[in-house]
C-alpha cells in the first residue's frame, strides 16, 4: 500500500494520463463516428461499453507488453519507436480521414467496430504507457497502469474537444509531451536488460539519458516541422 504514495507513483500516473490523452485525441472522434446511427437511447451505451471494451483490451496489451519489455533489446527498440511518435507529434500533419470508420445502427456491431478501430489506433499508446511504467521503478506496475487509464478515460471522453482546443492555444502543451515521450525512451533504454550491466546504474544517468531524448525529440521535431513549413 505504500508504494501508491510515493513520488513516483504518481509521476508515473501523470505521465500516462498525459500520453493517454495527447495520443488518444482521436479515439472519441472514433467512438462518435461508429456510434452516430444508432438510436438517441442507445448511444450512451455504446459509448460505456464501446470504451469499455477497448480499455480491457488495451489493458491485455499493456500487460504483454510490460512482460516483453523484460526481453533483450526490446526497451532499446521500443525507445526507438518512442523517440519517432514523440518527434511526430511535434510535426504538423494532415487532418486524418475517419469516412472509413463504419457506423451501425446495431448496440453490439457499434460497440465491436469501437474496440476494434481502438485496437489498430492504440499502439503508440501501448509502447508509450508501458514505458511510462516500467521508467517508474514500482512494483505494481500493472495496477499503476490500470489506474492511468481509468483516469484519462472521462478526459478522453469528456473534454477531448476543451484539450483539443487548448492544444491549439497553448502549443507548448504538445512540445511538453514530445520531450516526455523521449525522456521515457531515454530512461527505458537505459535499463534494458542486454545493456543494463554495461552501464552505470545511477539515478543520473537514467535522468541524463531521460535528458538526452527530450532534447533530441525537440531538436529532430523542429527541424522536420521546419522543413514541412518552408516546403509548403
Amino acid at each position: 500500500m505504500e508504494e501508491f504514495l510515493t513520488a513516483h507513483f504518481w509521476i508515473a500516473v501523470g505521465q500516462i494520463i498525459m500520453i493517454d490523452i495527447l495520443l488518444g485525441g482521436d479515439n472519441a472522434v472514433v467512438i462518435a463516428l461508429a456510434c452516430r446511427q444508432l438510436p438517441p437511447n442507445l448511444r450512451t451505451k455504446g459509448i460505456l461499453w464501446g470504451t469499455a471494451g477497448a480499455i480491457v483490451l488495451r489493458v491485455i496489451l499493456i500487460a504483454f507488453a510490460l512482460t516483453l519489455l523484460q526481453i533483450p533489446f526490446l526497451k532499446i527498440v521500443g525507445a526507438v519507436l518512442l523517440l519517432w511518435i514523440g518527434i511526430k507529434l511535434l510535426v504538423p500533419e494532415e487532418d486524418e480521414d475517419h469516412s472509413n470508420i463504419a457506423s451501425s445502427d446495431k448496440l453490439w456491431a457499434a460497440v465491436k467496430t469501437v474496440i476494434v478501430a481502438d485496437l489498430v489506433m492504440s499502439i503508440d499508446n501501448v509502447i508509450a504507457i508501458a514505458g511510462a511504467a516500467t521508467g517508474a521503478g514500482s512494483q505494481h506496475q500493472l495496477p499503476l497502469v490500470i489506474f492511468g487509464l481509468l483516469v484519462s478515460i472521462p478526459i478522453i471522453i469528456g473534454g477531448s474537444q476543451l484539450v483539443l482546443k487548448l492544444m491549439d492555444r497553448f502549443p507548448a502543451i504538445i512540445i511538453i509531451g514530445g520531450m516526455l515521450l523521449g525522456w521515457i525512451a531515454g530512461t527505458m533504454a537505459h535499463t534494458d536488460p542486454a545493456i543494463k550491466h554495461l552501464l552505470p546504474q545511477d539515478p543520473s544517468w537514467s535522468y541524463g539519458l531521460g535528458v538526452a531524448g527530450a532534447l533530441l525529440v525537440f531538436t529532430a521535431g523542429y527541424a522536420l516541422k521546419r522543413r514541412k513549413t518552408q516546403g509548403a
